[in-house]
């Protein structure tokens, strides 16, 4: 009894937790919504622009010639009000938003406005999709090696406070505030303008090598720059916050009692520093990881990768408002399941956690 007792309680707790968590993303998304239409201000320019699209086709009829200016106004305000109902324009804003938040959770996230994938599918889904892999291939891997490195180099320097490097790496950690796209450009100046040895950006070379090995060294060859770039710019200030992590945990009571009763110095750090810091360090990376399937704008512009960033960018320039509610519906699942999870994980790893 007492083992069903704790799974109802276990699933009680998840469920109000998931309920949490829907809410938010439904909030979320709305706002998403209500912002990226601007409160019906790209509807409005919609409208415009159907009505000159309709305007011009009318003008450029030669088998309309014959009619008059007044019989012309009444054919386009009729061909506006059959185009605005095709597209649901013509109810009020309020209505329409609820709408597209319905269809947002349920991820049917439509057609885009104005933007195309590579296929030729104005498709939000096939759009996102298509780009998603390249985002995740670059941001995520260079999240991943950054993570770790730090991780480890981290450990490394809080066994040696106060020496040479661990005072090097503390004069160091400031430079972090610079972005990774800043390294980027020197990184092209370097490599590819004066040494002629990296490409300056893309996927793969054109036109594509035939053979699979040689199209994935293709492209291994071109993430090499932004992949520096983007493990440069956090480096020192994530070994330094890594290092300082670590400190805080060897300083704790349980470690010195551990320290005084003579258990080697290995058996302490993985039982008495790593073991404790566990949870913080899965939610660092699980976050960290979530957010980089975002990619970033400016990397990606400049390094001409075609990822997730470029795709918002676009959309954000071209007010295609589909595609950027879609973005942030997919994202805001992921990061609402991922913090699901965690809770889940906490309560296996971490004994400190009640349920």
């Amino acid at each position: 009894m007492s083992s069903i007792e704790g799974l109802l309680k276990i699933l009680r707790y998840f469920s109000k937790r998931a309920i949490v968590l829907f809410i938010t993303v439904v909030i979320s998304v709305y706002l998403t919504i209500v912002i990226a239409n601007a409160g019906g201000y790209v509807d409005k320019m919609a409208e415009t622009e159907i009505r000159m699209q309709v305007a011009m086709r009318i003008k450029d009829d030669p088998t309309l010639r014959g009619f008059t200016e007044e019989q012309k106004q009444r054919l386009i305000e009729s061909r506006v009000r059959n185009e605005l109902k095709r597209r649901g324009l013509d109810k009020p804003f309020l209505i329409r938003s609820l709408y597209h938040l319905k269809n947002a959770i349920v991820l049917n996230l439509g057609t885009a406005m104005y933007m195309t994938s590579d296929s030729g599918s104005m498709q939000v889904k096939n759009i996102i999709l298509e780009r998603l892999p390249l985002t995740i291939l670059l941001f995520t891997t260079a999240t991943v090696i950054s993570f770790f490195l730090n991780l480890y180099l981290g450990l490394k320097l809080s066994r040696r406070y106060g020496s040479f490097w661990d005072k090097l790496v503390v004069y160091l950690s400031p430079t972090s505030v610079i972005p990774g796209w800043f390294y980027g450009i020197f990184l092209i100046m370097i490599f590819y303008s004066w040494l002629h040895i990296l490409p300056p950006g893309g996927f793969v070379d054109f036109p594509p090598p035939p053979t699979p090995w040689e199209y994935a060294l293709s492209v291994i060859k071109h993430m090499i720059l932004p992949l520096t770039a983007w493990i440069i710019s956090p480096l020192f200030l994530g070994i330094y916050s890594e290092r300082n992590f670590f400190l805080i945990f060897s300083t704790e009571d349980y470690v010195e009692v551990a320290k005084a009763k003579g258990l080697p110095a290995k058996d302490i750090e993985r039982k008495y520093i790593l073991r404790p810091a566990l949870p913080p360090i899965i939610t660092n990376f699980a976050l960290t990881v979530i957010s980089s399937w975002m990619g970033a704008i400016v990397t990606e512009s400049i390094f001409n990768w075609p990822g997730l960033g470029m795709v918002l960018s676009r959309a954000i320039g071209l007010f295609d408002a589909p595609v950027i509610v879609g973005v942030t519906v997919i994202y805001a699942y992921l990061l609402a399941g991922t913090v699901l999870i965690l809770d889940f994980i906490y309560a296996l790893i971490d004994p400190r956690v009640r349920i």
